[in-house]
């Protein structure tokens, strides 16, 4: 097992968290009107959902490459496009509207465990992101590397869940983002694109053989 392939790992974790989407606006919102406690509540209960979806993703990547190759990168060119695909929407993201209420979330742990559980895009998002930070190391995926795997990327949630806890109950935090939310989804959006290109990168010439075995 490669360093590069641990360090994806962990960076997919992390960054599958800390990229802004429906969670992390959830916990903004949480955090901005019931402090940091309401907000790591809700981020412990939200971590079950992640573990699964990036299990199933693992996983799935896993098994792609126990497969062969071509089905390993034609996994890849299918993440790399659903990644442009939802970057390009984060873009284009037209601003919401002013003057919005924060909701006040009686069961904050319930509440990210079932936000996490059930996000429809919880399984694509993980599956997109971890393939694309993943696939330079394609060559040591097996199944025997898979619980390490796994171990790596739990630590890259606990990390993103602390880093966040620490800056949602900060006054100044909540006024900037209310202030530039535009910038701030735009540019996760371009994020997303950057990994969409990674993703391309990795799968396109072993799609038209341009790898070397």
């Amino acid at each position: 097992m490669t360093q590069s392939l641990l360090f994806g790992a962990f960076l997919a974790a992390l960054f599958y968290v800390l990229i802004p989407g429906p969670a992390f606006l959830q916990l903004l919102g949480i955090g901005a009107g019931q402090g940091r406690k309401a907000g790591a509540l809700f981020m412990m209960g939200h971590l079950v959902g992640d573990l699964i979806w990036s299990s199933l993703a693992l996983i799935a990547i896993v098994g792609a490459k126990t497969i062969g190759t071509f089905v390993f990168d034609l996994l890849g060119l299918a993440c790399g496009f659903y990644l442009a695909w939802i970057g390009w929407g984060a873009v284009n993201a037209k601003p919401k509207a002013d003057g919005q209420a924060l909701v006040m979330v009686e069961r904050p742990f319930r509440r990210g465990l079932i936000f996490g559980v059930t996000n429809p895009k919880g399984y694509p998002v993980a599956l997109a992101t971890f393939t694309a930070l993943v696939a330079g190391s394609a060559g040591a995926l097996d199944f025997e590397a898979l619980p390490v795997l796994l171990v790596v990327s739990f630590l890259g949630f606990v990390t993103a869940d602390i880093i966040l806890i620490g800056v949602i109950g900060a006054g100044a935090v909540r006024r900037f983002y209310r202030a530039h939310e535009r910038l701030i989804v735009r540019s996760s959006g371009v994020l997303f694109m950057g990994f969409a290109a990674q993703a391309l990168w990795h799968a396109t010439p072993g799609l038209i053989g341009w790898r070397k075995a």
